[in-house]
């Protein structure tokens, strides 16, 4: 079963579910929101790229988002998808990631897109 992110009931008061693209979008944002040491049980799950949000917005900062995510990525979801292209943007007080991948035994390209908002 692929319990949707965040969680919550569906309409018939059961967890609700997801599609397995909608699933495995939900897992990208997981693991990007998520610092190492933040779980108990699974102290290397996260990609760690929330330590950025009060460094200065710059290529520096955006390259290693950059290296924090692909290296994240193939970790906990190598098995599961083919990472095509991962970008990082930094324009003035934001960090925007683009991550295109591809779900494995399938065809067809999925796009995940988020913005973190950085310190100044």
């Amino acid at each position: 079963m692929q319990i949707d992110f965040p969680y919550h009931f569906d309409g018939s008061e059961r967890t609700a579910r997801a599609a397995e693209a909608k699933h495995i979008r939900d897992l990208i944002e997981q693991i990007l929101f998520t610092n190492p040491g933040e779980r108990v049980n699974r102290p290397d799950f996260g990609a760690g790229v929330l330590q950025l949000v009060f460094a200065a917005a710059s290529p520096e900062a955006a390259a290693t988002a950059e290296f924090l995510i692909r290296g994240a990525l193939q970790q906990h979801l190598g098995q599961r998808i083919e990472i095509d292209a991962v970008e990082t943007q930094a324009e003035d007080a934001t960090l925007r990631i683009r991550i295109a991948y591809r779900l494995r035994g399938r065809d067809g390209r999925e796009l995940a897109e988020f913005a973190l908002e950085t310190g100044t």
